[in-house]
């Protein structure tokens, strides 16, 4: 008998699935299999559903059933859950076809979504294991009725999370500190009608974050229309189920290297959006500088960024990515960004250029599983006239909380960080407003500390020099553990396939 799930009940039901893989597989892989298996039971059991209201609706006309009209997705005869959950054997092989199945029946909606897990790899998931997955996902019915798509979405993105503290920093390349997106989402204020863009989407979670602003504020949703790129391909896959689960239906997102084949491109031109939200991977040294140097879409009319840090490539790209009229976007980044000396040059043309309206400098661990310090680049393309020629400063280093190992922002750090951002006025020893011409005194740095009154005993030039060798020694930091946790993946992967 199906009943209402309660969110509670749907969190442990979840992250139970993913218990059961312990010992078998490293927990860094558990959402290759976890997220793919869940989704395919929610499609199932609302087409299930949806069945069940055709044949009411229909006066039990059976035809009805097979009108794909009726139904979110097409489920084909031989690939429903509930034939995968009656093979007795070989069962990584019945989930793998259903799989391609719900895929090639639904190509334009769900083609590689499923992922390219190692189902078939017994020696990785014997058949006993799959079975107990399948019976144990197989108590709870995920119909609508039973689990609406906005609490299916927060179980998803709880999962997420719980996956991310579960599998370590390995987890980046998918979640964002979901305080800080909300922190992006208020200060940009999506409206409806508006195209929203992340380049470095991840698992859609700020994409998902303007929707949920707008259903928060009463505001039509439905008519929002959501584009991401994302290099890694299961990422992008998460991303794609993520949107599914939270009921959004117009979106596009492209599995694909952003800097080197953007995907959005109209009349030989980059696409340009409303609204950007973005956190980039920061400091990535793998790219092709070589290409990006005379880029055919224009990207690097600030200049040609440095071999190892391509991070002001991504700012680029996102500001090429803007409409010239209602174009605003709001991105995280470590504060390195803000005065490495290596890219003084380009920070200059873009403070030159009156895009940047405001830095704001946050508190340290909000980046996942790293301790450096955060900021908020704001930038639009047509600022308000009183607001030209001006940059705002908000230091809100100590807007943080820290609980049970985990930084976060409060509702009230995010309202007094948001409305200090609207007002756009200076406020003692929180906010300052700079002119431009002040920020070229300073040779053009964004560094903090440069526009507030030290108030702590230490110099100015003191507390900058050791801002600057903190956060460049925590890159260093950062880009060595990524390094050593991708050869350890790799030395895994590798032992599995000779296993297998």
């Amino acid at each position: 008998m199906s009943e209402r799930i309660t969110l509670d009940e749907l969190e442990s039901y979840l992250w139970n699935s993913a218990v059961l893989l312990r010992t078998h597989i490293d927990a860094g892989a558990y959402k290759q299999y976890i997220f793919p298996l869940m989704f395919f039971k929610r499609i199932c059991d609302v087409y299930d559903e949806e069945c069940a209201q055709i044949l009411e609706e229909y006066d039990g006309d059976k035809e009805a059933l097979e009108w794909e009209e009726n139904h979110r997705f097409v489920v084909p005869k031989g690939a429903h859950w509930k034939d995968v959950r009656e093979v007795p054997e070989n069962v990584g092989k019945a989930i793998v076809d259903a799989f391609r199945t719900i895929e090639n029946a639904n190509r334009e909606k769900l083609q590689g979504v499923f992922g390219d897990g190692a189902w078939t790899n017994k020696n990785r998931l014997p058949d006993p294991l799959l079975k107990n997955l399948i019976e144990h996902f197989s108590t709870k019915t995920l119909s609508i009725e039973n689990c609406p798509e906005d609490e299916l979405g927060q179980g998803y993105e709880y999962l997420i999370k719980k996956f991310a503290d579960d599998s370590g920093h390995t987890a980046q390349e998918f979640y964002t500190n979901r305080t800080v997106v909300h922190l992006m989402t208020e200060m940009l204020q999506p409206q409806s009608g508006e195209s929203i863009y992340d380049p470095t989407c991840g698992s859609a979670g700020m994409l998902i974050s303007a929707i949920a602003y707008l259903k928060d504020q009463g505001k039509e949703w439905r008519n929002v229309h959501l584009y991401g790129q994302e290099i890694n391909a299961l990422t992008s896959a998460i991303g794609r189920m993520n949107l599914f689960l939270h009921g959004v239906k117009d979106f596009e997102i492209v599995n694909d290297d952003t800097l080197k084949n953007p995907a959005f491109i109209e009349n030989g031109q980059l696409k340009t959006f409303d609204l950007v939200l973005a956190n980039p991977p920061y400091s990535i040294k793998q790219w092709d500088r070589d290409a990006f140097a005379s880029d055919k879409y224009g990207r690097n009319f600030l200049g040609t960024p440095p071999q190892g840090r391509a991070d002001y490539a991504f700012f680029q790209h996102i500001l090429k990515s803007l409409d010239p009229t209602t174009g605003r976007c709001a991105i995280l980044y470590p504060h390195g960004v803000l005065f490495r000396k290596e890219e003084k040059d380009m920070r200059e043309k873009l403070i030159k250029s009156d895009l940047l309206e405001c830095v704001i400098g946050l508190g340290p661990n909000l980046f996942f599983n790293a301790t450096m310090e955060a900021c908020i680049a704001i930038c639009r393309t047509n600022k308000r006239p009183e607001r030209r020629g001006h940059i705002l400063f908000i230091n809100a280093v100590n807007e943080v909380t820290r609980k049970n190992g985990q930084s976060y922002l409060e509702d009230y750090h995010i309202r007094k960080i948001a409305d200090t951002y609207r007002e756009y006025q200076s406020i003692d020893n929180f906010a300052t407003l700079v002119k431009i011409p002040d920020i070229e005194q300073n040779n053009y740095s964004l560094n903090i500390p440069l526009y507030f009154h030290d108030i702590s005993g230490t110099t100015t030039t003191e507390m900058i020099e050791v801002n600057e060798s903190i956060e460049l020694w925590n890159e260093s930091r950062a880009y060595l553990r990524t390094s050593c946790e991708e050869l350890q993946a790799l030395l895994a992967e590798l032992a599995g396939e000779e296993n297998g």
